[in-house]
C-alpha cells in the first residue's frame, strides 16, 4: 500500500485502525533495524520500536505532508534512539566510553546477534562514532539513503552530512587497520 493510501486510510475514522496496523506492517522492520544499529541490543531496539509505533500513532494527525511519510517516521526513530542513548548514560552517570565498552561487550556475547567477524569490527568501530556520526554512516552505508533523505530525517544539510559521513568512514578505516 503506498503512503497516500495509508494517509487516507488512518485520516478515515472507520479505517484508522486498519490503515494504522497496515504502516506497521510497512515500516516496523526497518524502523526496528534502524533502531537496533544504534543501541544494538535486541530488548531495547524491540522496546524502542514500539515507542517510535505509540509516537506515530499520537501524531500521525500532525504531519504535514511536507516530507516523504518515511522521512518523518525515521526522524521519529532516530530522536528516539539518541534519547534513549543520553538517558542510558545520564542514568548511569556513565562517560561515553562506558555505554561504548556496555554495547560492545552485548556484541562480543552473540545474544541475538548474527555475524563474522569483520561485521562484528565494524560494529564495534561503529560504536566509537559519536551518535549522530553513527545515525550518518547508519543511514548511509547500510540504508543507502540520499543525502537528501538523510537531511530531511536529521534536520541538517546535505553539506554537514556529507563531512560527518566522510569523517566516520576515516575514523572507521582508522579503527579498522588498527587491530
Amino acid at each position: 500500500m503506498e503512503d497516500k493510501e495509508l494517509l487516507d486510510k488512518i485520516r478515515n475514522p472507520d479505517t484508522r485502525n486498519y490503515g494504522f496496523n497496515m504502516l506497521v506492517r510497512s515500516y516496523q522492520q526497518r524502523v526496528y533495524w534502524h533502531v537496533r544499529k544504534m543501541v544494538i541490543d535486541h530488548d531495547d531496539a524491540d522496546d524502542l520500536t514500539q515507542e517510535v509505533f505509540i509516537k506515530i500513532h499520537k501524531h500521525i494527525d500532525g504531519f504535514r505532508e511536507d516530507a516523504q511519510l518515511f522521512t518523518w517516521i525515521y526522524r521519529i526513530a532516530t530522536n528516539e534512539c539518541l534519547s534513549f542513548l543520553n538517558r542510558k548514560k545520564k542514568r548511569f552517570f556513565l562517560p561515553i566510553g562506558d555505554v561504548t565498552a556496555e554495547l560492545s561487550g552485548k556484541l562480543d556475547s552473540g545474544h541475538n546477534l548474527s555475524g563474522d567477524d569483520i561485521q562484528i569490527r565494524l560494529q564495534k568501530a561503529l560504536l566509537k562514532l559519536p551518535d549522530k556520526q553513527r545515525v550518518v554512516f547508519n543511514m548511509k552505508y547500510f540504508e543507502d539513503l540520499s543525502y537528501e533523505e538523510i537531511a530531511q530525517i536529521t534536520d541538517t544539510s546535505v553539506g554537514a552530512l556529507k563531512a560527518s559521513y566522510h569523517h566516520a568512514v576515516k575514523k572507521i578505516e582508522d579503527l579498522l587497520t588498527d587491530d
